[in-house]
């Protein structure tokens, strides 16, 4: 069946549930090594605590990626009874996570959050490549990068924003301050509505052949399937995950050590330590609030800075999108320029400036908006279609595998070959994403650079 092309409101339905997605990415990776310093954690200790997220996507994605390529059903379609399931568990863990009282509960609801945005994520990927015609592809990852940036924006000034509204910065020791739980509340509820929107909004197109679809479905073992993919992986697949590794290395450095870096480097007020403080003594406690207060706002406008790329990868997507609508890009290029200026401004972070921050943002921003698109978009251009669920699970593991060699010391062993300073992780950061960008002179398959 030939695929017809579709017009900006189609595709723009079918992406709509990535606004949620990012709601609970961004509120993930803005504010939980925040909330997991509240309850006592050290910097050092943070990344370690960040381990079950990517753990959780090297599992999930292969498995959901393999279930959603056999599944079909005349109602349910194939990809969207993932999408729900994922929404329902996601908005659970992320409306209770502030709630943590211990950091292994922080930890524990951080795994079952991330578990189920994998679950939801890796099937619109693949909804992408379903639907989509091959001269729409970048179009339409570029779309979904547009509404990510949305997502990003507007969930990293949450807390912010509600904090405005009257809610106070003030918390007793280990406690997370009220606002940010309701933050992380109205995140919970816009990812379950804008995933119900994509649900009752898209319509996906059955198998080719029905009937060898339900042959193969019951011939069909994942282990096997699983190292048949890995076998008969792509040369250009391989390629694209080398800069996928160091892409992601990079930005799980960010969510994870942000917080920490720029709080103590930039706005020099770190988070408190409460076991320095005797709580009987009035003026002990009194210098305690004054601390924490300063590190919540230090907090407060990290976070709101990290929007910024949010907003940035979302003007870089609409600017793409306008071009691909009407003209082949040339993803190679485009990815390349956008993660060396993400690795620049990283390396900008190292001034220490407070007023450089939002260009360090604008940049980083753009090569968010590339790592969520052009990558996808090489990919669909490599791979057999009747395998596509399965193949983006499997090129989930060149991004799930450096986060955890990131968060098993990677970050901090290479970071103190870099400098003992607090903001060592934003320059490693910056590094990883240029060699990122430079990899991609790897890319010689002409069907994959043009599209």
């Amino acid at each position: 069946m030939e695929k017809r092309k579709l017009g900006f409101w189609e595709v723009w339905n079918m992406s709509f549930g990535f606004l949620g997605i990012q709601f609970g990415f961004a509120l993930q990776g803005g504010f939980m090594s925040r909330i997991f310093q509240t309850l006592g954690a050290d910097p050092h200790d943070i990344p370690a605590l960040w381990i079950a997220a990517p753990l959780t996507g090297l599992l999930v994605q292969p498995i959901i990626g393999y279930l959603s390529d056999n599944t079909w059903h005349p109602k349910y379609g194939r990809r969207k009874p993932y999408f729900l399931l994922g929404a329902i568990l996601s908005s659970f863990a992320l409306f209770f996570v502030p709630y943590s009282s211990t950091l292994w509960i922080a930890a524990g609801f951080l795994w079952i959050l991330d578990a189920s945005i994998n679950i939801s994520m890796e099937p619109f990927r693949a909804l992408v490549a379903d639907k989509l015609p091959e001269s729409q592809r970048s179009y339409g990852f570029v779309l979904q990068t547009l509404i990510i940036g949305i997502g990003t924006w507007i969930a990293s000034n949450l807390p912010w924003l509600v904090n405005k509204m009257g809610f106070t910065e003030e918390a007793a020791p280990g406690v997370v301050p009220e606002y940010v739980k309701i933050a992380f509340g109205i995140g919970a509820m816009v990812f379950l509505i804008s995933i119900l929107y994509t649900v009752l909004k898209t319509k996906e197109y059955p198998p080719k052949d029905l009937e060898t679809f339900k042959k193969e479905k019951k011939e069909n073992r994942f282990v096997h399937d699983f190292l048949f993919s890995l076998k008969n992986m792509p040369v250009t697949m391989k390629k694209l995950g080398l800069i996928q590794f160091f892409s992601w290395f990079a930005f799980f450095t960010m969510w994870s050590m942000a917080t920490p870096a720029l709080t103590d480097y930039v706005y020099k007020a770190p988070a408190p330590d409460k076991t320095a403080f005797d709580f009987s003594i009035p003026a002990q406690e009194q210098a305690f609030n004054i601390a924490n207060k300063a590190f919540q706002t230090a907090s407060d406008n990290v976070g709101s800075a990290m929007g910024i790329y949010g907003l940035s990868s979302m003007v870089f997507a609409l600017l793409l999108t306008f071009y691909a609508a009407k003209r082949s890009v040339n993803r190679k290029l485009v990815h390349m320029f956008s993660l060396v200026a993400g690795g620049v401004g990283f390396l900008l972070m190292g001034l220490g400036q407070a007023s450089l921050l939002n260009i360090s943002f604008i940049l980083i921003g753009i090569s968010w908006g590339s790592i969520l698109s052009m990558p996808y978009a090489m990919l669909s251009s490599s791979v057999d279609e009747k395998r596509m669920g399965m193949m983006m699970g499997l090129f989930n593991m060149f991004i799930v595998i450096p986060q955890i060699i990131a968060a098993l010391g990677g970050i901090n062993f290479l970071s103190e070959l870099i400098s003992k300073s607090s903001i060592a992780p934003m320059i490693l950061a910056g590094i990883s994403l240029i060699l990122g960008g430079l990899s991609n002179f790897l890319i010689n398959d002409k069907k994959v650079i043009i599209g």
